[in-house]
């Protein structure tokens, strides 16, 4: 028992000993309060501080850091109830900085960095400081590729009667481009709108279900244009149906392609490609004529008239015709309205194809084949006024019964709609193409008429 007393003194003794060569502070010199008088903060709040030996200690949870040691003395006890009595690092003079902030917008699944820039269809979206963020800010703009038109347009064929496509020369372009230079025809006047339109005498139950100048004169009619991003489908059809009737009233003595170029560069009442209107351009050509392709070739921009108004061929620096004797320009006679349906197909029939103006409408530009019609989809949105060359007529059996339809040329080249063609309803004025028809008659030099007139021509 002696003995065990004795093992028990012994073992305290040490263990006092040992304990005593420890440094204990319990701070109690400069024990606060610190923490008493700020309260404890959460996260990183450098203002959460107070002066201690020259320096500052800290009463929020950044200094709970086992490499940072510039907490308060009451920092835990206070802030945590643990009392530490094992010694602790005196207070750093100076806070380590944190680390640099990335700053960067999350946008389709990409991290784009602050004013780092993306192009998403026609408008351009850009990563910006917004107060204590960063957001991605795009452009608002109606483009006029519209990947929900087209797919609501293919997903309903049957409703609607045609099928749209993505073409990749208007990706990236907005609808007020589109309207402004991939159409150019000004809203016509009322006075322009209010022409009489020609008399006719025919019967219309004689006339055929379908009918193609192409087929009928294959030589003389103008192929596909494109008239590129400059409003000038006033003038190309202008050009080209002056151009067709030359060929098929001379019977290919005066075959010629006639230059829109010449109408947009020199007739000065309209805007060139900012636009124009199709009667000023037909008053131009009837008044000062024009010259073929080849002496003014189109380029797609409103150039200087690089040719005097008045003069003939020679004046202008362009080559005779090899089959005839014309030395002055294609000049035509007064352009006239025609009244209906019926109207256009007897002139056509008679004469070849007609100029036409139609309202437009934003899914007009996604065309890809069938018999168009607008939809219910864009009404809201901005309209234009497109010039265009009606060339035939058809019908068709479709799941929506039997639809009449023009076959009409467009301006955007062959790559556009049915080999640079569109089928439009006929008879039920689909857009007002039906509203103001032109036909023409061209000026033939006076003895080709006489050795071949028109009633025999093949």
């Amino acid at each position: 028992m002696i003995t065990r007393v004795r093992w028990t003194f012994i073992f305290l003794l040490v263990y006092v000993t040992i304990a005593s060569l420890q440094p204990v502070d319990d701070f109690s010199d400069i024990m606060g309060p610190f923490c008493v008088n700020i309260g404890c903060c959460n996260n990183r709040i450098d203002s959460c501080s107070e002066p201690i030996r020259g320096t500052l200690c800290y009463c929020d949870e950044f200094c709970n850091r086992t490499d940072v040691h510039d907490c308060c003395p009451d920092y835990w006890s206070f802030c945590h109830g643990i009392y530490i009595t094992t010694p602790l690092p005196p207070p750093t003079t100076r806070r380590p900085e944190p680390p640099p902030e990335i700053r960067a917008c999350l946008y389709n699944d990409r991290t784009w960095p602050v004013n780092g820039t993306v192009r998403e269809n026609c408008n351009e979206c850009k990563c910006v400081d917004v107060g204590y963020t960063v957001e991605m800010m795009c452009e608002k703009n109606i483009c006029l590729v519209d990947e929900a038109i087209i797919n609501t347009v293919n997903n309903r064929e049957v409703h609607y009667g045609w099928t749209a496509a993505n073409y990749s020369k208007f990706w990236g372009r907005t609808l007020d481009d589109g309207i402004r230079y991939r159409l150019g025809t000004l809203q016509p006047q009322k006075a322009v709108l209010g022409m009489h339109s020609m008399k006719r005498i025919y019967d219309p139950s004689a006339l055929p279900k379908e009918f193609n100048t192409e087929t009928r004169w294959p030589r003389y009619i103008s192929g596909i244009r494109d008239q590129g991003w400059c409003g000038s489908s006033w003038a190309i059809s202008t050009a080209a149906v002056a151009s067709d009737r030359y060929g098929i009233v001379s019977k290919g003595l005066e075959e010629v392609q006639l230059s829109a170029q010449n109408i947009i560069s020199c007739e000065t009442k309209d805007k060139g490609c900012e636009g124009g209107r199709y009667d000023r351009a037909w008053n131009f050509v009837r008044k000062f004529g024009l010259v073929d392709e080849n002496c003014f070739p189109y380029v797609g921009n409103t150039t200087s008239c690089r040719i005097r108004r008045f003069g003939d061929l020679a004046t202008a620096g362009c080559t005779a015709p090899r089959y005839s004797e014309r030395t002055g320009r294609y000049k035509v006679g007064p352009s006239y309205k025609l009244g209906n349906e019926t109207d256009i197909m007897y002139e056509m029939m008679r004469s070849g194809p007609v100029q036409a103006t139609m309202k437009v409408y934003h899914d007009f530009f996604s065309y890809s084949n069938g018999v168009y019609r607008h939809t219910d989809l864009t009404l809201a949105r901005k309209q234009g006024f497109h010039s265009v060359r009606i060339v035939g007529w058809g019908e068709e059996y479709t799941a929506s019964g039997l639809q009449k339809y023009w076959k009409v040329a467009n301006s955007w080249g062959t790559d556009w709609g049915e080999n640079g063609y569109f089928r439009i309803l006929r008879g039920s004025n689909e857009c007002d193409i039906e509203s103001y028809v032109l036909g023409v008659w061209p000026e033939v030099d006076r003895k080709i008429l006489t050795a071949s007139p028109l009633w025999t021509r093949s």
